[in-house]
């Protein structure tokens, strides 16, 4: 059983939602709008949050920011909204999902535990090194010859994803699916906005890596610069 907290402003949403996930054996509590949820997050510490992004105060996606200034919980962004810009904005600001409506009470559940299930299998409890790149996921801290690096939650944790595997080429399709969480396409090229964010904040280019290598029609490999 998880708890979860859901943020939508349609009662009858809501209400159906409640009760599908209640049972289907969650704690479920509700919030109608942006600022009642990140009370609600913040306060009762749920072990998921779903969010519309249609909400009356704040749209969905500067909440999900705000909540991710301050919060790992996992969040499955649930709306009507189905364009790829849409989708991409709310993976790139942290969600962990992203499900358009109208779906049924069974795929959001299914939904939650998948999302738990892969926050709990995290490869994050030990640090990585690599070359003079260091990374603890415990803490999220990442360092580069003893500096730290100012890195966003998304950032951190596709250079932790690469930096794990060392050498190893991976490709789009995997980053999405495992950093993203996204098991379909329509959205390659926000894994190419990540990796030029990153390879600015690691002093390197495209055209001069030291870290981050692309491998043309296959993918990208972190390396040991040395």
């Amino acid at each position: 059983m998880a708890s979860v907290l859901l943020v939508e402003d349609d009662a009858t949403i809501r209400t159906a939602l409640t009760r599908g996930l209640r049972e289907r054996g969650h704690a479920v509590s509700s919030a109608p709008t942006a600022m009642n949820g990140l009370r609600g997050a913040l306060e009762d510490r749920p072990d998921l949050v779903v969010l519309d992004l249609g909400l009356p105060d704040l749209d969905g996606v500067e909440m999900l920011r705000m909540l991710r200034a301050v919060s790992r919980v996992p969040v499955i962004v649930a709306t009507a909204r189905d364009g790829d810009a849409a989708m991409v904005g709310a993976l790139d600001a942290g969600a962990d999902d992203y499900v358009v409506k109208p779906f049924s009470a069974a795929q959001l559940d299914a939904r939650v535990r998948a999302v738990l299930r892969r926050a709990g299998e995290s490869p994050a409890d030990s640090s990585v090194q690599v070359g003079e790149l260091r990374l603890d996921p415990r803490t999220r801290e990442a360092a580069l010859g003893g500096d730290p690096l100012d890195l966003t939650p998304r950032e951190f944790d596709l250079l932790h994803y690469l930096a794990a595997r060392e050498g190893q080429v991976i490709g789009k399709r995997e980053l999405l699916t495992q950093v993203w969480q996204i098991p379909y396409g329509g959205a390659d090229k926000t894994v190419d906005v990540h990796l030029s964010w990153l390879r600015r904040k690691l002093k390197e280019t495209a055209q001069h890596p030291r870290y981050l290598h692309t491998v043309r029609g296959v993918g990208v490999k972190l390396v040991d610069p040395a």
